[in-house]
């Protein structure tokens, strides 16, 4: 179990068992309704990005390079398809880790991100050499 989520649980159930001890059940309302409120926020944030993802190609992006530059190392996958308003080409095998997704322009240069328990942690950029001019 990671470490964020026993974090969380254990503030839920502190901020509860401090809103009961100061303002009795008026108090565990208020706390569950401020939690209930953060989880919609979050829920929101993720369907509008996958909203938007599900009207573009899989695995496409306007510009490689420019996701590029914009990547650091610690963000989460949802944050990557909110940057690049599409979900990725998936070219690990599914349920292992880690995963590496791929986003490719219209110039076939492409971004390979690999992500290990949901945050990125390496990225490389491709681009194809050059045509020869006759």
């Amino acid at each position: 179990m990671k470490v964020q989520t026993v974090l969380i649980a254990a503030a839920a159930v502190l901020l509860t068992a401090f809103a009961y001890r100061q303002y009795s059940w008026a108090g565990v309302a208020v706390a569950v309704g401020a939690m209930v409120m953060w989880l919609l926020l979050h829920l929101t944030r993720t369907m509008q990005v996958l909203r938007k993802a599900a009207n573009q190609p899989m695995g496409f992006v306007a510009s490689a390079v420019m996701l590029n530059a914009r990547l650091q190392p610690g963000v989460t996958l949802l944050h990557v398809v909110g940057m690049t308003k599409s979900l990725g080409q998936q070219l690990s095998p599914p349920d292992q880790q880690p995963e590496v997704f791929r986003w490719t322009d219209e110039g076939q240069s492409h971004v390979s991100c690999t992500f290990v328990g949901g945050k990125l942690s390496t990225w490389e950029l491709v681009r194809p050499e050059p045509e020869a001019q006759p």
